[in-house]
């Protein structure tokens, strides 16, 4: 399988990492042993129809800040529709970042692909936040594949575990924990009292959450997330100006401590119902939700089997580099592994 990949941050460099480290048991377990072909970064690109050298790209990126340091197959300035046009790929792995301020890059990207009937996996929530069904539509025209577990728990199957669930019974609402990062500064200022501030600069520190943290402390990465749950599990089509949202941002300790006196602590929870809403939420510091850390939980209520809650890492570059490689997986076996 011939892989193009779009973004070389933190879960794009893990996947490779993960394609490295684990090549014989993918080969042993799955057949499965891929080329990547072409890396598209901020900077530059790195191309070689052989096959790239992971560690060396790898290196190079780290040591540079870009892919297009690769000695002989790097270059700059780029053009990632035109990279991913002539890689002559079969897959489409996307991993840039999230930004609602200007979606038409990645969603570019994706029609590039989808229109060279590649397969697509992204880890991009923005677009399929702006753009869902008419990807999906433009997908199937092309007979591709379209994959995005990752957008919703990270490492986390919540996607695949809410269709299975809504098979066989009626998905009467959703509500979690969808947002790893924000869960990591709030149960800091519970556990340790820490301050708003030092609890972000330690989730930035640890790669849970990007050097612009917006998205997340602002309730608007949750928010992506259940629109994309209410679109591909509920058949629900809305949008985010459907979302109520609040966020966390300047949550002050005193609210904290409030919710701690009554055996319950503060999350960000997301929630759909006859609402779609976000907003910081007291819980019960034992229950389903009551997770710590970096985790997600979110629970499903089903008409007939009643509360299903998964819980899993929800932020983190390798966490989320799982699920690319799980759908990666996903599409090597749908395709009968001809590619």
């Amino acid at each position: 399988m011939r892989i193009v990949m779009a973004g070389c941050g933190v879960v794009a460099r893990a996947f490779l990492g993960l394609l490295a480290e684990h090549r014989e048991r993918l080969y042993a377990q799955h057949g499965f042993s891929p080329r990547v072909v072409g890396v598209i970064d901020s900077r530059g690109a790195a191309v070689d129809e052989r096959g790239l050298d992971i560690a060396a790209l790898l290196q190079a990126k780290e040591n540079e800040g870009t892919v297009a340091a690769l000695a002989e197959f790097g270059f700059s300035p780029a053009d990632g529709e035109q990279v991913i046009r002539e890689s002559r790929a079969d897959v489409l792995v996307q991993a840039t970042p999230s930004s609602l301020a200007e979606p038409d890059v990645a969603i570019g990207q994706l029609k590039i692909a989808f229109s060279h009937a590649m397969h697509v996996v992204t880890v991009n929530k923005v677009p399929l936040a702006v753009a869902l069904p008419a990807l999906r539509e433009l997908a199937e025209y092309n007979r591709a594949l379209f994959r995005f577990s990752g957008t919703v728990g990270a490492g986390t199957p919540v996607l695949a575990l809410a269709q299975q669930c809504a098979l066989g019974d009626e998905l009467l609402g959703i509500r979690g924990i969808l947002n790893g990062t924000t869960n990591f500064i709030l149960s800091r200022m519970h556990i340790e009292g820490e301050p708003f501030d030092d609890a972000l600069a330690e989730a930035v520190r640890r790669g849970y959450a990007e050097a612009d943290p917006s998205a997340d402390i602002d309730g608007i990465d949750t928010a992506i997330k259940l629109v994309i749950l209410a679109n591909v599990v509920m058949g629900r089509e809305v949008t985010l100006n459907d979302v109520a949202i609040e966020g966390i941002r300047g949550l002050p300790q005193s609210r904290i401590d409030a919710a701690a006196k009554k055996g319950q602590r503060v999350a960000l929870v997301g929630e759909i119902g006859e609402q779609i809403r976000v907003s910081p939420t007291d819980i019960d510091a034992s229950g389903p939700l009551g997770v710590p850390a970096n985790l997600s939980a979110v629970s499903l209520t089903l008409q007939h089997a009643g509360d299903v809650t998964l819980i899993g890492r929800g932020a983190g570059g390798v966490e989320t580099a799982t699920a690319v490689l799980r759908d990666v997986l996903d599409i090597w076996h749908t395709i009968g592994s001809h590619a």
